[in-house]
């Protein structure tokens, strides 16, 4: 396992608050993180490397719909 933290990076750009946690690999870790972005912006570091940035979910487009067939008479 290896040691990562969340920063919730503020309007400012400022980090906000951290959480620290474990995860066995980067894919698991960003995984983990994407729960806080219902706060705002997080940044996922890994040590001294970062590994991502994730948007919030406010600022996230909603999904499109998916498209459905259309039946048409002949």
């Amino acid at each position: 396992m290896m040691q990562y933290r969340a920063y919730l990076v503020g309007e400012d750009g400022v980090f906000r608050s951290a959480e620290a946690f474990e995860a066995p690999s980067d894919s698991s870790a960003l995984s983990f993180a994407q729960k806080f972005t219902r706060l705002g912006k997080v940044e996922v570091w890994q040590l001294g490397r970062k590994i991502a940035v994730l948007d919030s979910e406010q600022s996230r487009p909603p999904s499109p719909e998916p498209s459905r067939p259309v039946l048409t008479r002949q």
